[in-house]
């Protein structure tokens, strides 16, 4: 997990002591999807054929293509985007058939930069 740290003032109580307030704050892209982020990021995915993996928190969607040279074309374009999101799905290719799924190991489950990648996906099959 990423964390932040936020200081403010630093105050010296003595000599020998210092005080220094500051927050932790989790990056949103690194932390599991909040029950309302589900309800509103999962939804329109979920409406364009993503479906939720039995028993994980992950997501999965099966895409066919023309031929192998446009799959392999398609996956080439998800693989630099992940590699720049630090984020990689787990697929499977056969031929013209390219199976994704998406879940973030670091935090269990699904995670913003899931739903990142998945937004990105489905505008490279438009």
């Amino acid at each position: 997990m990423l964390f932040l740290l936020s200081i403010r003032r630093v105050r010296v109580i003595s000599p020998h002591i210092i005080q220094i307030p500051f927050r932790w704050k989790m990056c949103s892209a690194k932390m599991k999807l909040s029950e309302e982020e589900r309800s509103s990021k999962l939804s329109p995915l979920l409406s364009a054929g993503w479906s939720m993996v039995e028993n994980r928190d992950a997501i999965y969607k099966e895409f066919l293509f023309k031929d192998f040279n446009q799959a392999f074309g398609f996956m080439t374009r998800i693989a630099m985007q992940a590699e720049k999101m630090d984020h990689h799905p787990e697929w499977f290719n056969v031929y013209n058939k390219v199976q994704i799924t998406l879940s973030s190991h670091d935090v269990s489950g699904l995670s913003n930069r899931d739903v990142r990648l998945a937004n990105f996906i489905e505008k490279s099959v438009e």
